[in-house]
């Protein structure tokens, strides 16, 4: 029998690229739950056998202008609560780092491209060790802090936190290892291009590092994201 994977995806090109392929060989079937068009309300915060939340260009301290961010931490208490396994990817993670009593604000400075983690002790033991060497994609303003009772796993120098593990079942990363760079990024280029513009970023450098390193990432980005997927607790 497949297993039961959600994704909540708050845009529709921040989906879960190549980790799709993964999933599906590791026997899950996939669905994805849009923000917006989908009601949080629906869902069972503990019953899918993976939980996903994905990236996006809000907040986590947006609440009145997006009401749907308390909605998704509160199923998040749940689901944390009960141990069951979750991965958060930017936005994601930053939801999950404020559900655990994290604080989580903006830095400052966009950290947007391509660049290397540095891993911690704990990031070597962990399955981020699949990533060290590989420019992994970048792109937020905003940080958390890593929760009470979490392992700090990666870090950049723009920020000291990249990535943080609750056991084997919970695992945020502030950046995209799941990103399909290989073709260059269009849709995030153009669906973030005000972003682009404001913080003075060139398009076309992010294209050519996506060109050049998306191949690496891909396979890097599936190699870790495979092994946390093998070592899941029931």
């Amino acid at each position: 029998m497949l297993k039961s994977a959600i994704a909540i995806r708050h845009i529709h090109f921040e989906n879960l690229g190549t980790f799709e392929a993964v999933l599906a060989g590791a026997g899950y079937k996939l669905h994805y739950h849009d923000v917006g068009v989908d009601s949080l309300s629906m869902l069972d915060p503990v019953q899918p056998d993976l939980l996903v939340v994905l990236g996006g260009p809000v907040g986590v301290y947006d609440d009145d202008a997006y009401p749907f961010l308390a909605w998704e931490r509160a199923l998040l208490s749940r689901r944390l609560a009960a141990g069951r396994p979750t991965f958060g990817i930017c936005l994601g993670a930053q939801q999950m780092a404020a559900t655990l009593g994290a604080k989580v604000a903006p830095t400052g400075v966009k950290e947007i491209g391509f660049s290397p983690l540095t891993l911690s002790s704990s990031g070597w033991a962990s399955p981020l060790r699949h990533l060290d060497g590989v420019p992994v994609l970048h792109w937020h303003g905003d940080a958390f802090e890593i929760p009470e009772g979490a392992e700090n796993l990666a870090s950049t120098q723009l920020c000291g936190q990249q990535a943080f593990a609750v056991g084997r079942n919970l695992l945020g990363v502030q950046f995209h290892p799941e990103a399909e760079a290989c073709n260059g990024l269009e849709p995030w280029l153009v669906g973030h291009a005000t972003e682009l513009s404001t913080a003075g970023i060139d398009p076309r450098a992010i294209r050519a590092d996506a060109i050049r390193h998306g191949a690496r990432l891909r396979e890097a980005g599936r190699a870790m994201f495979g092994e946390w997927l093998e070592g899941l607790e029931p």
